[in-house]
């Protein structure tokens, strides 16, 4: 009798720890996923998961399934996953084939891994996510991995939900490492705070944020962590979404008045690592309404970019609506004249705002790398975009009803006539309110500006300037020896329309040339150049008196000169 209850003792124990073990979030994590097997490496051409034992106990896998955006997969048999070790989960088909790389569980309706990124997640069996990976192909980092033939591998799976900062391709020369310890595996903390991506109402009591990272769901969930502006508060009910936890849904207690901005102010939220949200946090959040004629105007498009560059067309919200870019489209015409290549410009809702900006094009990180951009977050990715010549072209913008919201059929000649090569200069857009079409309302992008401006105003943007524009100096007082004050002067100029040219020369005191700063330098309507004191040859020149001139003209033969005087001072050695 003592045996048997004993024995029941030992059962019952091992039964509710494996239990407990397997209902914890993080206990089991997808480790490694082959998503893209072809063209092959030296692994099978087949679709496989890794999960990998996070904890000091054994962990038995029964019921278990791995699901996507599609559905589910059939339950896990008993598979005891000790501590510290891992299991490819793989299609019955597969099973056979990937044997030879380690321990298999099959699997009946294994999802098929979309290449370019799909959400992935492990689940148990009373339905609870373990873990979920929300990959992308740019998580490769590698545009020849990326192709296929590589996993993607996690590599600390100790911070498991950080998405693409712990996550590469694979460096096993066989494309990934089925069965063993991750190639890249490394010690990866999670230290960055969750952020705000975006917010958007799906109706006048529903606002959804979205997160850039999974939070702790019961931090998440709290009611008070959130307070919407405009005497709404506190939302009445929080519900963090499975399976990434990323989406935060909160549910008003009175309805968003439709044509009003409202702010979303969050705190006391972590990630999944226990990151706070940093302090004062927003988000902008309204009722959507359609975009018709003009609400969005095309504002600036680089249809000739720089070797290994990138097209973008940004768009710009001149109307007073919140207008939500999943339901405006991007296109061109084909050789019949037909609207062609239609592109939908977000697959989730994301709101532009009254007088904002967006920059899209199928590759933001070139064009932050190739242009200044004062708002890094504000792109969309359209990839692959429609194809646009670098001769001339139709750049068209639709709403959902396939109304033409804006078009502009563009062509080179109108970029401006004293520049020989437009390879990587932007044409934009002068003025909102005029005609689209006109080619008068397109110039080319400043140099100043270094010939794009994608995600803020315009340098050739209309500007109500004194008629003959101005040139001024500061400071007029200049000791360049790098001790952080005064090192080099600013030459800021405004001029009342685009298309100046401006030749800067310094001349000394004997009204000898000594630095050519700038020659025939395309000017928007406002911008600046530096002088950092240094002659031709980048010399130290003497102390003394120089002169800045500058000769500035048009092609309409406006000429203007300006002459302004400047102290350069040099410490005695």
């Amino acid at each position: 009798m003592y045996t048997k209850l004993s024995l029941l003792v030992v059962v019952l124990s091992v039964t509710f720890t494996i239990q407990a073990q397997v209902n914890n979030r993080f206990d089991v994590v997808i480790d490694e996923i082959m998503a893209d097997p072809s063209p092959q490496v030296n692994l099978p051409n087949l679709e496989w998961i890794e999960l990998k034992n996070t904890t000091g106990s054994t962990i038995n896998l029964q019921g278990c399934r791995i699901g996507d955006a599609t559905g589910f997969s059939g339950a896990m048999p008993v598979f005891q996953l000790k501590p510290d070790s891992v299991v490819i989960v793989c299609g019955t088909s597969s099973a056979a084939a990937m044997s030879v790389y380690g321990a298999v569980i099959s699997v009946t309706s294994f999802p098929s891994l979309d290449n370019t990124g799909d959400v992935i997640y492990l689940r148990n069996a009373q339905g609870k996510i373990i873990h979920a990976v929300n990959y992308t192909d740019d998580w490769y980092g590698n545009e020849l991995k990326k192709d296929g033939g590589w996993s993607l591998e996690m590599i600390d799976t100790h911070n498991p939900c950080s998405g693409n900062t712990n996550w590469a391709a694979s460096t096993n020369n066989n494309g990934g490492s089925p069965g063993k310890k991750n190639s890249i595996d490394a010690i990866n903390a999670d230290v960055t705070a969750p952020k705000i991506l975006r917010a958007f109402a799906s109706d006048n009591i529903t606002l959804i944020v979205v997160f850039d990272e999974p939070l702790d769901s019961n931090r998440a969930a709290a009611v008070m962590n959130y307070t919407i502006s405009d005497g709404i508060g506190n939302p009445s009910i929080v519900t963090v979404t499975a399976p990434v936890f990323d989406h935060v849904v909160l549910k008003l207690m009175q309805p968003l008045v439709a044509g009003k901005v409202y702010s979303i102010s969050i705190s006391g939220v972590t990630d999944c690592a226990g990151n706070n949200i940093m302090a004062g946090s927003t988000a902008r959040v309204g009722i959507s309404e359609t975009a018709n004629v003009m609400d969005v105007v095309i504002n600036e498009i680089l249809f000739n970019p720089k070797t290994n560059g990138t097209d973008y067309v940004e768009i710009y919200n001149r109307s007073k609506k919140i207008i939500d870019l999943k339901q405006l489209y991007i296109a061109n015409r084909n050789t019949a004249g037909a609207v062609s290549s239609s592109k939908v410009l977000v697959a989730e809702s994301q709101l532009l705002f009254p007088q904002d900006f967006m920059v899209i094009t199928a590759n933001p990180d070139i064009v932050r790398r190739d242009y200044i951009t004062m708002n890094r977050d504000a792109f969309v990715t359209v990839d692959p975009m429609p194809s646009y010549n670098d001769d001339k072209g139709d750049v068209v913008l639709l709403n959902f009803q396939g109304v033409i919201v804006d078009e502009l059929q563009y062509d080179e000649h109108w970029h401006f006539k004293l520049i020989a090569n437009d390879e990587g200069i932007a044409l934009e857009r002068i003025d909102y309110n005029a005609e689209t079409q006109n080619p008068d309302n397109w110039h080319s992008a400043s140099s100043s500006a270094g010939y794009g401006t994608p995600t803020y105003k315009n340098s050739q943007i209309k500007t109500a300037l004194v008629n003959n524009g101005t040139i001024t100096i500061s400071p007029e007082i200049i000791s360049p020896d790098n001790d952080g004050r005064d090192d080099y002067t600013t030459i800021s100029y405004a001029f009342p329309s685009a298309g100046d040219v401006a030749n800067i020369t310094i001349f000394d005191a004997a009204g000898r040339a000594v630095r050519y700063l700038q020659k025939n330098a395309l000017c928007g309507t406002s911008g600046s150049f530096r002088w950092d004191g240094l002659g031709e040859q980048s010399q130290r020149l003497p102390s003394g008196v120089y002169i800045i001139y500058t000769a500035v003209f048009n092609l309409d033969g406006t000429k203007q000169q300006f002459k302004q005087t400047i102290v350069l001072a040099r410490p005695r050695l």
